[in-house]
């Protein structure tokens, strides 16, 4: 004897296997989204140029300016720049190149310039804040409301890894290679020396004018003037010479 089956009973008892096998399933953490592991593969960061450390920086500096990116920090074997991108209005972007420049032995007018850039993203969170509202009879009822924009938060930050990239940046700084002079640190520091000559002539006339003082002078006749008064002691002493002769006068 056979019973219907009626497609409502069905859908119920498929339902309740589904939610059954929801809940026994466990989280799993989300995987890492275009990792690649580290190769040690520095041909697409290094170029050698023909030009001494300084000049290859300078090169360099040049090609990044060119680009509108914003020096951050300048040396003589070393330049960062840095560059803003905006996509959308909630999505911030920023571009970080370093250039290193290093000697090499080959001569004076050989060098390596190893650069790495930098990619941080930034997103802009939203505030979410809740606001109560009061019945009357039925109690407070909490409403959460959108808030205003908030600050702009880190969501990633990697090292660019576009060979295209590098290549393009590398033959730039081959074009500004040409045109780069090095400014030399000697002609800046001739400056200070030049100020300071004047100021070592003008204390030279302060001493010849010390030299010639005129309290020696008066110093020296104040020491020849005790031998008037030892004369004047012995021209009192001359008379009593006939005073030690008075006494047989007087005896007599």
């Amino acid at each position: 004897m056979s019973f219907p089956v009626s497609p409502r009973r069905v859908s119920l008892a498929l339902a309740t296997l589904a939610l059954g096998a929801c809940t026994s399933l466990k989280p799993v953490p989300a995987p890492l989204v275009n990792y690649q592991p580290e190769a040690f593969d520095a041909s697409s960061f290094a170029r050698h140029f023909g030009a001494a450390p300084a000049r290859t920086c300078e090169a360099a500096r040049r090609a990044l300016l060119s680009q509108g990116y914003l020096v951050t920090s300048n040396a003589a074997e070393q330049v960062t720049a840095r560059k803003y991108f905006q996509p959308d209005a909630e999505h911030h972007v920023q571009l970080e190149f370093r250039v290193v420049c290093t000697p090499e032995s080959l001569g004076p007018d050989t060098s390596t310039a190893f650069v790495s850039g930098l990619k941080d993203q930034y997103l802009v969170r939203k505030v979410k804040e809740s606001a109560s509202l009061g019945v009357g009879g039925l109690g407070s009822l909490s409403l959460p409301i959108e808030g205003a924009l908030d600050s702009m938060v880190k969501v990633s930050s990697e090292t660019v890894a576009d060979a295209d990239l590098y290549e393009r940046f590398f033959d730039l700084i081959g074009e500004y290679l040409d045109k780069a002079v090095v400014p030399t640190a000697a002609a800046t520091a001739a400056e200070p020396t030049a100020t300071a000559k004047p100021a070592a002539t003008a204390v030279a006339p302060a001493r010849a004018a010390a030299t010639p003082v005129p309290a020696a002078a008066a110093s020296a006749p104040a020491e020849v003037a005790p031998p008037p008064a030892t004369a004047a002691s012995t021209a009192p002493a001359a008379p009593a010479a006939p005073a030690s002769g008075a006494q047989p006068a007087a005896s007599s």
